[in-house]
């Protein structure tokens, strides 16, 4: 995020585009809900209408993978309306006068036709957040799990620098992380394209700079995705390590995923639980949970926080650190003598140059937020105040494309998939709760009345859903919050695996797939006589 968590309650105008944030962020939710009681509007863009709706002031019932075309809309009513901000263009970009320029053959009425939201509620949409004194843009996985993720942002981004609503209190660009410490990751360097602290690998001065403090040097080029790691499994690929994720489960294409697997010489899983990943592995390390290690995380405001073991781990579970060094000791790797979370924490400190103000007892108390560039720099709670990291932001000259699949005769209805608030991610600890499972014990479809009554199903029975690859039983759920012609499903549930049915393009740029889209078939079904999801 851009601005810290407590700038939620500040904005003029609020922008939520794809995050169902009561659901999958409901404390953070609460600000907005502060911000609302205060005065502030909010424009809510979802193919659902999903608990954040029901708080808009103006609802966009944007169709599925049709974002683009919503965020170019806005930008060209804000450029024909004299909102921008120009003197924020002038001073801190480039490339504005070819993107107001762009922006021009991009009216409200040609997104209509694109997204089904009235040309009239873009209209207003743009000219509310162009009037703002502080607009703030909210996003998650709605806007990144397509094939045009990057495009989505850029266009977020876009929006930003022509209102100049970044850099200020109660304004930015704020994606809200879907897991914690997803951001921490990130910073440390679990990314294909970055040294810890984003430091690209593709810089000979970098090479040199983590040569010397790993003693091995590391290709000038960047490394490959887990998408590319799943495509060379059983061939360049023969052995792997899965560190706390349910890949199974989680992952598009669940057949392809699983055919990945098997194919390796060698699978090793470090987890907390027996996953469904797991399950395939042939070697699985057990791990300490949160509760049972010290250790530190960084979460979506980038404020990095220290975890303290308040019980030991059981049996012989080991902190995910003290596994992989481990490990890598006994692969002959030098540098990983490590006897506590403190000396991990302190190296990266030693490397990242947002972390260099750091270290392990400075963070005792949770208050800083990178980047903290040197001792006694008292953190960045708001970035891009003032000047941009590479000294002025870019115009991004983006237009719209449909996704990788659309629908056809053969496969009429948009699925899309998200997560529930009752039930977290692929179920690996909440599935393992009685009274979690009291609240949501199976995953269901939800399906607009009129396409219930015209497909021939009911409310609680079953349907089977088809996609390109492959079938899913599922029971039916009867519920406005889906529009016509648009199904929605958690991938929680692993007895009902969604994510057979996902997969059917990647973002050329990150390699994120395209699970928010997925084009399907949805027919009357027979109870299965055994709890079986997949057909």
């Amino acid at each position: 995020m851009s601005n810290p968590l407590a700038d939620m309650e500040k904005p003029d105008v609020i922008f939520c585009i794809g995050t169902n944030m009561t659901e999958c962020h409901p404390v953070a939710a609460t600000r907005l809900k502060r911000a609302i009681a205060r005065g502030a509007k909010m424009i809510v863009a979802d193919p659902r209408h999903i608990g954040l709706a029901d708080l808009a002031d103006l609802y966009l019932p944007i169709r599925v993978g049709s974002d683009a075309a919503l965020l170019l809309a806005m930008a060209h009513v804000i450029d024909r309306e004299g909102l921008v901000n120009e003197q924020f263009i002038g001073d801190r970009t480039v490339e504005g006068e070819k993107f107001l320029e762009h922006v021009k053959q991009f009216p409200p009425e040609w997104a209509a036709e694109i997204t089904g939201v009235p040309a009239e509620d873009i209209e207003r949409a743009a000219l509310w957040y162009g009037k703002a004194d502080r607009g703030a843009i909210y996003y998650t996985l709605g806007i990144t799990e397509h094939i045009c993720g990057v495009d989505n942002v850029q266009s977020l981004c876009n929006l930003a620098l022509m209102t100049g609503n970044i850099g200020r209190e109660g304004t930015g660009i704020n994606p809200m992380r879907g897991q914690n410490n997803i951001q921490g990751a990130g910073d440390t360097g679990a990314i294909p394209n970055n040294y810890p602290g984003f430091q690209p690998v593709t810089d000979p001065k970098n090479q040199e700079k983590f040569r010397r403090a790993y003693g091995r040097t590391v290709d000038l080029e960047k490394g490959i995705t887990k998408v590319t790691a799943l495509e060379m499994a059983g061939d360049q690929i023969r052995a792997m390590l899965i560190d706390g994720e349910n890949t199974v489960v989680s992952d598009p294409d669940r057949h392809h995923c699983e055919h990945a697997l098997k194919s390796l010489d060698h699978l090793v899983v470090i987890d907390i639980f027996l996953t469904e990943t797991a399950e395939l592995a042939d070697v699985v390390l057990p791990a300490a949970a949160w509760g049972e290690t010290d250790g530190s995380q960084t979460n979506t405001e980038r404020r990095v926080q220290r975890l303290r073991a308040a019980v030991p781990p059981p049996g012989d579970a080991k902190p995910d650190w003290w596994i992989i060094s481990q490990l890598a000791r006994r692969l002959g790797f030098q540098g990983f003598e490590f006897t506590d979370a403190k000396g991990v924490f302190n190296e990266l400190c030693s490397l990242s140059v947002t972390y260099a103000g750091l270290d392990w007892d400075r963070i005792e108390h949770g208050e800083y937020q990178w980047p903290v560039p040197e001792p006694g720099h008292p953190g960045t709670p708001i970035l891009h105040q003032g000047t941009f990291v590479n000294g002025r932001g870019i115009f991004h000259l983006i237009s719209y494309r449909d996704p990788a699949e659309t629908i056809d005769d053969e496969y009429p209805v948009w699925l899309t998939t998200g997560r529930r608030l009752q039930s977290y991610h692929t179920r690996t600890q909440t599935g393992r709760s009685a009274g979690i499972d009291y609240f949501l014990s199976e995953e269901s479809l939800e399906i607009h009345p009129d396409d219930v009554a015209a497909w021939g199903l009911r409310d609680g029975g079953w349907a089977r859903m088809h996609s390109r690859r492959g079938c899913v039983l599922i029971k039916v759920k009867e519920t406005r919050r889906s529009p016509r012609g648009t199904v929605f499903a958690s991938f929680s549930f692993n007895d009902v695996p969604v994510n057979i049915l996902t997969g059917g393009g990647y973002d050329p740029v990150t390699q994120t797939a395209e699970l928010k889209v997925c084009p399907v078939r949805v027919e009357p079904a027979e109870a299965p006589s055994a709890r079986q999801g997949v057909a």
